[in-house]
């Protein structure tokens, strides 16, 4: 069984967020498919298998499953196209069916997935008070033009919009912390962004809840967000630009594209090297 190492949503064929790729004539047992991404140790592998038109699609991180994993989807693509040719690919998730659509162009693959249904809701102020806590913000850390909200797109995610970059920057806390409380609320990801211009954003996604302090690179949360910002009405029709990962030395360039109809799919793109 060949496990490709593929970092996503590089910047220049740089940076990005390594994934594991298991592509198999069917897929390995649970407990199978749980050791080996444990012993790959990035955030998510993901293991896909044909089945009819479609590739069954699992995605694990060290520790447990997830519903969904968009750089990993993002890395499945290129290997896909790779080893499959270029083209558009169905996937099919616990949560529901996913395209992704993928070509190589000097070594490096291009992929774009279209996301599940967009989703999104208010958050007690309990919630907002703890998460603050947990990450040491005061009250005032917050953009008040972009309340807290959670959302979806496949997984779950605590939306907070901090008020400059020097916060985001500044973002701490207790992994063992982070994941009782992620785990407690049902959280894949803690959404921290600072917005710098209308349509673009810088993020840190806290990822205690897979055993990880931090993602360079989180596709399924730029799906939700840029959903959410649809769905409330703050983003018109277009696209925009997410950069994350620079606070950890591996900058990423994720970019996301919708249309109007309030919580349809939205597209996410980004490049995918391999890595040696």
């Amino acid at each position: 069984m060949q496990i490709h190492k593929v970092a996503a949503f590089t910047e220049n064929g740089s940076g990005g967020n390594p994934a594991g790729v298991v592509l198999a004539e069917t897929l390995p047992e649970q407990e199978t498919m749980q050791r080996i991404a444990a012993e790959v140790g990035y955030s998510e592998t993901a293991f896909a298998a044909p089945s009819g038109e479609s590739w069954q699609t699992r995605y694990f991180s060290p520790e447990s499953e997830v519903p969904f994993c968009g750089h990993a989807t993002v890395a499945l693509g290129a290997v896909l196209a790779e080893e499959k040719g270029a083209g558009r690919y169905q996937l099919s998730l616990s949560g529901g069916v996913i395209e992704v659509e993928a070509i190589m162009k000097e070594g490096m693959g291009y992929s774009t997935l279209c996301s599940l249904a967009t989703r999104n809701g208010p958050v007690s102020d309990t919630l907002v008070e703890e998460a603050l806590a947990l990450f040491g913000y005061p009250g005032d850390a917050l953009d008040r033009n972009l309340p807290p909200r959670l959302m979806s797109a496949g997984a779950e995610h605590l939306f907070l919009a901090l008020d400059s970059r020097e916060r985001l920057s500044a973002m701490s806390y207790d992994l063992e912390e982070g994941r009782a409380f992620m785990r407690h609320h049902g959280l894949v990801t803690v959404a921290l962004v600072w917005r710098e211009a209308e349509r673009l954003f810088h993020a840190r996604n806290a990822f205690a809840s897979g055993g990880v302090i931090e993602d360079p690179a989180t596709g399924a949360a730029a799906a939700a967000l840029a959903g959410m910002l649809r769905d409330q009405g703050i983003l018109t029709q277009g696209e925009l630009t997410i950069l994350q990962g620079a606070d950890m030395g591996r900058t990423s360039r994720i970019v996301v594209r919708w249309d109007d109809p309030v919580g349809s799919p939205v597209m996410v793109s980004g490049t995918a090297a391999k890595i040696a």
